[in-house]
């Protein structure tokens, strides 16, 4: 008799998991408390799969072998302590992929940054000839990419969610971005137990593997010295030029055992100082899986980032227009305002998530010469800047948004949309915020420049 896998979730790492599960004999249940989408039915359907939605059956949950949970769903729930109750074993889609893949794996996490630095690692393995996959939470999941064939590298994205599931999970290279408060609402308020969780990553690494980390970051840097770590540590640093891997104020400066090299950022196709941190990272990972220098050089020139993490629109009467829609928190805009000297209009608001905004006084009080509220209550953020911001104005839509950004510019300055805020007042997520941006300035540049 085959073992019962039931699924809970039947999103992108439900749906990857149950086709991996397939692929490989077992029983297969997927359960889905709310409604599955459309493309992820038909392939449940398509492979043979067994599948409830708008509820979960507990009888047949509970009759399972194994079960695999999404990472959206916290261990508190109450179905999940029955199966725990039962000792049936409960891992995410991550863990399941990783049972069954034979090759390596780069892993990416951190608070901030690891979309980033995940593209550009697979971008520098894949112009670079490797046979590698993008997977995670960028792109499709890992047990999707497993269950379609083999690869000899996997370079994954992965959230604190996803490592809350791992048991045997072991990256071959490992990388932390940083570590600043968030979801701490999933892990009992408390940052230790947040900081555990991102540190799961390198639970099972060996000392063979490497663990690559930002040492500047307060919390990453602080934990790694207090921490028994097996792997080989390779700090990353924009302050600390007697580290392996730093920034001198002009090059990125690298040097493994015998070979030393540096890059500028001129030589790549991102800018600010939260993009050197990601470069430096993602060069070090690909060097580390054998890329050749030359070839990392070449991949840089080539990579393009993901939108909405300050993607350049386009140019009206001199005035660049910048989407950093992805900058939902204000740890997000210290790095935002620090990539520009330009005079700025800054763009914020939204959902604040208790934002304190002392972090950016400084920037934005030398910086920004206006500051466009986009929201439903901007209060907050009118009466922090009130004094420090020479021109404040708000609106609810982004047609006029735009206007008033290029009427409040000059030639030479920067328009920038980074929000420091969730976009769910006004958007249905930070896409939909950036793309309706993006939509709206071209449309201006089109009207302008007939």
């Amino acid at each position: 008799m085959s073992k019962k896998i039931v699924i809970l979730g039947a999103g992108e790492s439900g749906t990857g998991a149950a086709l991996l599960a397939k692929a490989k004999g077992f029983e297969v249940f997927v359960s889905d408390q709310g409604t599955i989408k459309d493309n992820y039915k038909a392939e449940l359907l398509t492979a043979g799969v067994d599948f409830e939605e708008g509820a979960h059956s507990a009888e047949k949950v509970l009759a399972a072998d194994l079960i695999i949970k999404s990472p959206g769903i916290p261990d508190k729930a109450e179905l999940i302590k029955q199966a725990k109750a039962k000792h049936i074993e409960i891992i995410d889609e991550l863990e399941f992929g990783f049972r069954y893949l034979t090759g390596k794996v780069i892993a990416i996490t951190g608070t901030n940054g690891k979309t980033t630095t995940t593209l550009l690692t697979y971008h520098l393995l894949k112009t670079a000839g490797f046979n590698v996959a993008l997977a995670g939470n960028v792109g499709e999941s890992l047990a999707r990419k497993v269950a379609a064939g083999s690869h000899d590298w996997y370079v994954i994205e992965i959230s604190s969610f996803q490592l809350d599931g791992t048991k045997t999970f072991r990256p071959e290279i490992g990388i932390l971005t940083n570590i600043t408060p968030d979801h701490l609402d999933r892990y009992e308020y408390k940052m230790e137990n947040y900081i555990n969780s991102k540190f799961q990553l390198v639970q099972n690494m060996t000392e063979n593997s490497h663990f690559i980390f930002y040492e500047d970051d307060a919390v990453a840097g602080l934990e790694v010295t207090k921490r028994a770590i097996t792997p080989i540590k390779i700090p990353v640093s924009l302050k600390n030029k007697a580290s392996q891997v730093h920034f001198d104020g002009t090059a990125m400066n690298f040097q493994f055992g015998s070979k030393t090299f540096s890059i500028t950022q001129s030589e790549t196709t991102l800018k600010g100082p939260h993009n050197l941190i990601n470069t430096m990272a993602a060069v070090s990972a690909a060097y580390q899986a054998g890329v050749s220098v030359e070839a990392i050089k070449a991949g840089l020139k080539t990579f393009v980032n993901a939108p909405h993490r300050l993607e350049s629109v386009a140019t009206i009467k001199g005035v660049e227009f910048v989407n950093d829609s992805k900058a939902t928190n204000v740890d997000s805009v210290v790095y935002a305002l620090g990539s520009y000297t330009q005079p700025l209009i800054w763009i914020a608001g939204g959902i604040d998530k208790g934002n304190d905004y002392n972090i950016i006084k400084a920037e934005v009080s030398q910086k920004v010469k206006t500051l466009i509220c986009l929201g439903k209550d901007n209060t907050k953020l009118k009466t922090f800047f009130k004094d420090l911001v020479p021109e404040i104005k708000e609106t609810q839509t982004i047609k006029e948004l735009v206007q008033m950004a290029l009427a409040s510019a000059k030639q030479g300055d920067v328009v920038l949309l980074s929000p420091a805020c969730a976009s769910f007042d006004l958007f249905k997520n930070y896409e939909d915020r950036g793309n309706q941006f993006r939509d709206a300035v071209l449309e201006l540049k089109r009207q302008v420049e007939s």
